[in-house]
């Protein structure tokens, strides 16, 4: 699945704070009591690298923990982790709560920050626990292969011809070669089973019986195979933007190619309706013409040298990902297509795509290419990938090149976890109907494997993973689970307990403070969505 980050976006907006609710007698350890089991190992805390982080008060360090879990007493690897402390009085502390932001590749590190952003006080009587999984951002070792990889401008993804092929081929042969080389032993244990052992390392180190979580996109598989290997040690789970367990990974990149083209071409319709505004076309097919044709001007033309056909795409692959970014991407589309902008078209790539550190595009690959065996035949992939692009032109061959490096990964594909969910007693699963990155299906299909879990639907939003963000309906219900663990009334048949109208979409007329979608330039946080969609 395809997905960059964008780099210091922060979706969340603040809330009031009121006082938290107590947990039911006896269950939680008190806060720094060992669990039953004792831990392998602690966690030396000490002052945080991010200023954001310092002024918050937060603790950092780092857990050492096996490379290969069935070598406990084997090489150690190390899992940066971060700690917000509770803000209420112990007889009301809800214990741990740990958070993982997706990706695979997403760095967590900063996301215990998460916690101020439940409305109602509600994450004041958690410990929200930050961390980033092996092989990403200040773990040690981080994983990089190449990163120069995404340099622009790059070859047209869209295969015409043999040598385009050939030339995408090489290349992630090339970047899987190249992993090889700079991740060593370390591939052979990325697998998401290896993070969910870290997150149970995590929790033995803290001295928890029992773990909260909060995940989003890829980090809601990694919630549904830790509650199906550690059902006791779970109390409550948020997942938002779930993935279809059943299919990882192959056919999940296929699903979202279509669903990302079915976005897009509604924010195209969004462009239209203010084409007073933008100038790119009265209707939607308007819109999507004038895209494919400055696209086809920069396959021979890159702007600035640097952003040609794919970049275009990659830039735009974002409007079906988050409707907070489609005033600034229609911006950009018109500053490029109405006044031949190059400044504004180059800037948009370097923000969206930071071109320039491949870690979390090579744990991405480390992760999804030995989670499961992807299929080794290219002409399988060649063919499912352009009967796909038949009805989803838009991202369809991007997408493919960018899961391309499994075709000939360099470490052993396990066999993915049968999830089963039905010893987890508390889950509250959250998906907005027209998520591309992780299709709705995937929440219904969580549900049903969760028989003690319930649904909140986002209705008609395409924002992906859009929990903590603005919705009052949506985020309240969050916050009324995390304070009371009481679940929306569970519905008999297969759809969302609870439904929430989505937000308006952003009004380009409007005053810039008055957009709907609220977009945090606060470099002292991180996106809690990492690159690539899914796997997001």
């Amino acid at each position: 699945m395809t997905k960059r980050t964008v780099k210091g976006l922060v979706l969340f907006t603040a809330a009031g704070l009121l006082a938290a609710v107590a947990p039911a007698s006896g269950a939680l350890a008190a806060p720094g009591s060992p669990s039953a089991e004792g831990y392998s190992a602690s966690i030396p805390w000490g002052q945080c690298a991010s200023a954001g982080m310092q002024r918050r008060g937060a603790e950092c360090g780092l857990l050492d923990v096996p490379l290969d879990y069935s070598k406990p007493n084997g090489k150690k690897i190390q899992i940066a982790v971060s700690r917000i402390k509770h803000k209420v009085a112990d007889k009301d502390y809800q214990g741990v709560m740990l958070v993982n932001p997706g990706g695979p590749g997403g760095s967590g590190l900063t996301l215990s920050v998460l916690g101020e952003y439940v409305p109602n006080g509600a994450g004041e009587a958690y410990d929200w626990i930050g961390f980033d999984p092996r092989g990403v951002g200040s773990s040690v070792p981080a994983l990089h292969c190449d990163d120069d990889y995404f340099a622009g401008p790059r070859p047209e993804y869209i295969p015409w011809n043999k040598n385009l092929e050939n030339l995408w081929l090489d290349k992630s042969k090339g970047y899987a070669k190249a992993c090889g080389k700079a991740g060593g032993e370390l591939l052979n244990h990325m697998s998401t089973v290896d993070s969910v052992n870290d997150m149970e390392s995590i929790r033995k180190a803290l001295g928890a019986q029992q773990i909260n979580y909060y995940g989003f996109s890829y980090g809601t598989y990694l919630g549904q195979v830790y509650g199906t290997l550690h059902p006791d040690k779970v109390r409550r789970m948020v997942l938002d933007g779930n993935v279809d367990v059943r299919k990882v990974w192959y056919q999940a990149n296929l699903d979202q190619d279509s669903a990302f083209q079915r976005n897009v071409e509604i924010w195209f319709g969004w462009l239209a309706k203010y084409d007073s505004v933008y100038h790119l076309g009265k209707t939607e097919k308007q819109v999507e013409l004038r895209w494919y044709a400055e696209q086809q001007k920069l396959r021979s033309a890159p702007a600035g040298g640097v952003v040609g056909a794919s970049e275009w795409t990659d830039i735009f692959l974002y409007a079906g990902y988050y409707q907070s970014t489609w005033l600034e991407l229609a911006d950009a589309f018109a500053g490029w297509a109405n006044d031949h902008n190059t400044e504004v078209i180059v800037d948009a790539y370097d923000n969206y795509i930071a071109p320039g550190d491949d870690n979390g595009f090579a744990v991405y690959n480390a992760v999804q290419c030995t989670d499961v065996q992807w299929p080794q035949s290219w002409n399988q992939w060649q063919r499912d990938n352009w009967l796909t692009f038949l009805k989803a032109p838009f991202m369809t061959w991007s997408n493919t090149w960018f899961n391309a490096p499994c075709l000939s990964w360099p470490a052993k594909a396990q066999k993915p976890v049968k999830v089963d969910g039905s010893k987890v007693k508390s889950v509250l699963f959250v998906g907005t109907t027209l998520d591309a990155a992780t299709p709705f299906e995937g929440s219904l299909q969580a549900r049903r494997l969760f028989p003690h879990s319930a649904l909140l639907a986002e209705v008609g939003q395409t924002t992906h993973a859009n929990s903590l963000n603005g919705n009052a309906c949506i985020d309240d219900t969050i916050a009324d689970y995390l304070s009371t663990g009481k679940l929306p009334q569970r519905k008999s048949g297969d759809r969302a307990d609870k439904n929430c109208d989505a937000l308006p979409q952003p009004d380009p007329t409007a005053a810039a403070a008055a957009s709907v979608q609220t977009l945090r330039a606060d470099n002292s946080a991180v996106a809690r969505e990492p690159l690539y969609p899914v796997h997001h």
